[in-house]
């Protein structure tokens, strides 16, 4: 039986060097297209107070926080989602701006949810935020940069589902039920389990065009005919004005050639309850979840006393990652190309040379574990190095390329030259 130190807790997950390679790359290259539109890059905080993640402002259930006390006595918890803290950041530091900023991020998330069935409880997400433009042109921005994010990652085969939450709230508003019965309603359209739908609101004193109206949901998902088909579901203004708002964002996006990765789900419903507008979700084979989450949260920043609207999007790095190697989608990492050993006697001479071949570009690890030629060898088999160097005497060095075993001797004076 393993003891306890040798396991990570439930949920968490240790990553070995090849995999944080491919996870670092994947980061790299999503942080450089945020950045190539405009997007700066902000940190902060793994913990705050509580209060800004608390479940009135619209973030996740309380009880999936993990909470502690400082020694005030003060609550914290370990940040759920990035979004709240950039608002409380944007309105601390930017409170009295008046122009739109563009913020991206990189950090670590944190759920405390025992019915997780399996899913991480700690991983990353990277994302932005545009903060301070209420028009169209900025949902389409974020929607246009996380499909290029997954196509600067190689990614070709993914779609981008569009919904709106007004068509949702719309409909509500027409139904006049109770917050229970809204809830009910929510959780079911939410799974498309329509048959359950169909049973509740049978329950439910509505009138029959907005039964059929909600009864549709989980079935309003496809191309754009699909926004044709919801507009005479429901005359109730709310819900019209975010079907034009999706065909405002629609036609932005095929200005761009980007509209053959998007499709539509006006069933799509949020459990992150302060978006206000467009969201959206995007998907790709080699994960059963999301890969792209955002949306439109315009009363967030309110709570902050910052009244500014904003649009962002997140996407969780592990989920990604997960679907890139099941894809098998190459992801070029850096390896340690060379493996330096030598005699005893010739320490001197492998550190000068290590560091002539670092200073040009090589990556390379030298041995300090006094190995001859032989265990070099053996030694760079096992971590899947390029090749090994062996200094023998003052004037040559013994090289071994790993992919072909194929061995040479080269002059050591002549070798930092010839490197460039």
């Amino acid at each position: 039986m393993k003891k306890q130190w040798q396991h990570t807790v439930e949920g968490l997950q240790d990553l070995h060097p090849q995999d944080t390679s491919k996870k670092q790359f994947i980061e790299a290259k999503i942080l450089d297209v945020f950045q190539r539109y405009g997007y700066e890059q902000v940190e902060t905080p793994t913990f705050e107070y509580f209060d800004i993640y608390h479940h009135e402002r619209g973030t996740d259930d309380s009880k999936n926080l993990y909470k502690f006390f400082n020694r005030e006595g003060e609550i914290l918890a370990l940040r759920p989602d990035v979004t709240p803290s950039i608002a409380r950041y944007t309105a601390t530091f930017y409170g009295n701006e008046t122009t739109p900023q563009r913020f991206s991020y990189r950090g670590n998330v944190f759920y405390n949810n025992e019915n997780y069935q399996g899913k991480l409880r700690e991983y990353t997400q990277a994302g932005i935020e545009c903060i301070g433009i209420p028009y169209p042109e900025a949902d389409a921005e974020c929607v246009i940069l996380a499909i290029q994010s997954l196509l600067a990652l190689g990614l070709k085969e993914f779609q981008i589902d569009l919904g709106h939450v007004g068509f949702f709230m719309g409909l509500l508003e027409e139904a006049g039920l109770t917050e229970e019965e809204e809830e009910e309603v929510r959780q079911f359209i939410d799974v498309k389990n329509y048959i359950a739908l169909e049973a509740y609101l049978e329950t439910v004193n509505i009138s029959s065009q907005v039964k059929k109206g909600l009864l549709e949901l989980p079935r309003l998902f496809g191309q754009e005919d699909i926004l044709e088909r919801a507009k005479v579901l429901t005359t109730n203004i709310v819900a019209q004005k975010a079907i034009s708002r999706l065909m405002d964002v629609y036609y932005i996006l095929k200005e761009y050639g980007f509209d053959t990765y998007i499709s539509f789900d006006l069933g799509m419903v949020s459990k992150i309850q302060y978006y206000t507008g467009i969201i959206f979700k995007g998907y790709t084979y080699g994960t059963g979840v999301s890969i792209v989450n955002g949306g439109r949260y315009d009363r967030l920043l309110q709570s902050f006393d910052y009244h500014m609207p904003a649009v962002g999007f997140a996407i969780p790095i592990h989920s990604l990652l997960q679907s890139i190697m099941r894809q098998k989608i190459p992801i070029d990492t850096p390896s340690i190309q060379t493996f330096v050993g030598y005699e005893y006697a010739f320490r001197k001479e492998a550190v000068a040379l290590a560091e002539t071949l670092r200073q040009k570009g090589m990556t390379l690890a030298l041995d300090c574990n006094r190995f001859s030629w032989e265990e070099c060898v053996a030694y760079g088999q096992k971590k899947n190095f390029g090749g090994v160097m062996y200094i023998c005497n003052a004037d040559q060095v013994k090289l071994m390329n790993l992919a072909s075993n194929e061995v040479t001797d080269v002059d050591l004076n002549m070798l930092g030259k010839e490197v460039e």
